[in-house]
């Protein structure tokens, strides 16, 4: 007989052993009533074994709840999400950044092509959304002049907007007294930071303009017709009276290019590294900065060029010329792509916009047009009193025209009719060159009596791209720019007037090829599928061997075609023959002539 202290103690070993551990979140609930029998089972195994098969349970079942979560149905916590899936994007955003159109799939059989095509379309795709969400975070938004009630904006001064703004942008309206060596044109550089001034007499400064500190100062000591930034805010392009001069920006002469003379106006195309040049003897010539090399001279036969600008979109460079039109030029052909009839007298300025899809141009006719590059077709007339002498537009699309000594700024010129002008200053000599600071509001005005700032609200993009134009890089950050951008220089052969056919296939040269090849075989080689051998054992199936029953096939396919031209050669070849005969029979008979030869 058992004693009670035994009892007890086997009580309370069965009491441990039925002790339910405690319930995790990631672990089935139990249910005891269809799991009765399992209990009983679990009690002869060890501990361990249990834990290692609970373990093996538990990966299907987290899976199981990671799917559930994905699919937006249930989490770990067992709540729902409220909002499944990406965040939606509106679609005006997404269409902002649209690059390009979806390829047109090849045939099936070409497998890796069509996988390289499924694959970048999803990267563009991707990129395009990727821009769009991050368009939501751009700390900077543009704003415009406003008035007061019945006031317009071009009756409020500079010095008022000067004084209205804080400390910083109040700084931004200035002006240079520089009456010796005037009249001034000027350029800012790509990222908007420095300034270049050009004077008539030969004065050459550079200038960081937002810091007031002077970089470099010099005068040629002849005529100065132009000048230009090039790459970097290092180097800088002079026209000269004769000949084009290349400075650093300590003022020292690095080259003299004697190639590009009587140079009038000048624009670089960053994306390229080509200065194009316009001269006064009707030459549009084409300079790599890169290398140093002259990539086209054009003789565009239309008198003097100065009248000049680029489409900032595809790198296509327009001439004004004085018998009122506009062409537009590439480096690749020597004829113009485009001829325009702008005007009833001669072209004064032209200007077009970031996007590439509009232009402005000023004439003798005292009209401002407005045409749409992609059909050539006019918007918009405006009529100005005295003419426009100087046209810029800025990133934002406000329009800025020079008469005389007034600046005039007009907004939406190409959507709705304008009426008034948005602002206006007079600067103390006559205008002779305009040009807005990138990602700023601020337009340079170069003019008779030295250099003019203006503030525009409303002209500068707010936002810039820190991997392209940086205001703020350092000397290390520009370096490795400059690296990054010649390495990613584009060829001048890639300059059209449509840069989305650069993805496309020339159907029309692909065709005059074919038929040139179809010509010189004497056969069509794309006629019929080509012969493909049938695989033989025992090394029959070489490369070598393989492609010579191909060519056996071949020239069997086109033994007719071969006979026939041999028998036309020789055909050829029997007639020659036969009038060389009657040729020598013909001066071998004697003629009542020859009495007189001696």
């Amino acid at each position: 007989m058992a004693s009670p202290s035994k009892a007890a103690a086997s009580e309370a070993h069965v009491g441990k052993k039925k002790k339910k551990p405690p319930a995790r979140y990631w672990q089935e609930p139990r249910e005891e009533e269809k799991d009765g029998n399992k209990v009983g089972k679990d009690e002869g195994r060890t501990e361990s074994a249990l834990q290692q098969e609970q373990h093996t349970k538990l990966k299907p079942r987290k899976r199981k709840q990671e799917e559930a979560g994905s699919d937006g149905k249930e989490f770990i916590s067992g709540k729902s999400d409220p909002f499944p899936g990406p965040a939606p994007i509106p679609e005006d955003r997404v269409q902002k950044f649209k690059r390009k159109e979806k390829t047109k799939m090849p045939r099936p059989k070409h497998r890796k092509l069509r996988d390289m095509i499924v694959r970048s379309d999803e990267a563009s795709e991707m990129a395009q959304k990727q821009a769009a969400r991050l368009d939501l975070l751009l700390p900077e938004d543009a704003g415009f002049l406003e008035g007061d009630e019945d006031e317009d904006t071009c009756t409020i001064s500079q010095e008022d907007i000067a004084d209205a703004v804080d400390i910083t942008s109040g700084a931004k309206y200035f002006n240079l007294k520089l009456s010796q060596f005037g009249p001034y044109r000027l350029d800012y550089s790509k990222t908007g930071r420095h300034l270049l001034l050009g004077g008539r007499r030969g004065h050459v400064a550079c200038i960081d303009w937002q810091s007031k500190q002077l970089m470099c100062e010099i005068n040629v000591m002849e005529s100065v017709n132009d000048v230009k930034w090039l790459h970097s805010e290092t180097m800088y392009a002079v026209a000269q009276k004769k000949w084009l001069h290349i400075y650093d920006s300590n003022g020292i002469e690095l080259h003299c290019i004697r190639k590009f003379n009587d140079v009038l106006r000048m624009q670089f195309l960053p994306y390229h590294f080509l200065l194009a040049t316009a001269s006064a003897t009707s030459f549009l010539q084409y300079l790599d900065v890169s290398v140093g090399k002259e990539v086209a001279a054009i003789c565009t036969k239309t008198g003097r060029l100065d009248v000049m600008c680029q489409n900032p979109h595809n790198a296509i460079i327009h001439l004004g010329h004085p018998n009122g039109t506009v062409t537009l030029w590439s480096p690749n052909q020597k004829e113009a792509l485009v001829k325009m009839l702008c005007h009833q007298g001669g072209v004064r300025s032209v200007a077009v916009d970031k996007t590439g899809t509009y232009m402005v141009t000023s004439g003798m006719d005292k009209k401002v047009k407005v045409y749409d590059i992609r059909t050539f077709k006019p918007l918009k007339s405006y009529f100005l009193p005295a003419g426009a002498s100087c046209l810029s537009l800025s990133h934002r699309g406000l329009l800025s025209a020079a008469t005389g000594d007034i600046v005039q700024v007009y907004k939406d010129v190409w959507s709705t009719p304008v009426t008034k002008p948005y602002m206006a200053h007079r600067v103390r000599g006559t205008v002779w060159g305009l040009h807005y600071c990138p990602f700023e509001d601020v337009l340079g005005v170069g003019h008779g009596d030295g250099f003019t700032s203006m503030l525009v609200p409303g002209a500068g993009e707010p936002n810039f791209d820190a991997l392209d134009a940086n205001p703020y890089r350092s000397a290390k950050q520009r370096q490795e720019w400059e690296v990054k951008a010649l390495l990613e220089k584009i060829q001048p052969e890639l300059i059209s007037l449509n840069p989305n056919e650069l993805g496309q296939v020339d159907h029309t040269t692909f065709q005059q090829r074919h038929q040139d090849r179809v010509q010189a075989l004497g056969f069509d080689p794309l006629a019929k599928d080509r012969f493909t051998p049938k695989y033989k054992k025992k090394g029959r199936s070489s490369a070598g061997n393989i492609e010579r029953r191909k060519k056996q096939v071949a020239h069997e396919d086109q033994r007719d075609i071969i006979r026939q031209t041999v028998e036309d050669k020789m055909k050829m070849e029997k007639e020659r023959q036969e009038k060389e005969k009657k040729k020598a029979e013909l001066s071998g008979q004697k003629s009542a002539l020859d009495r007189f030869k001696k």
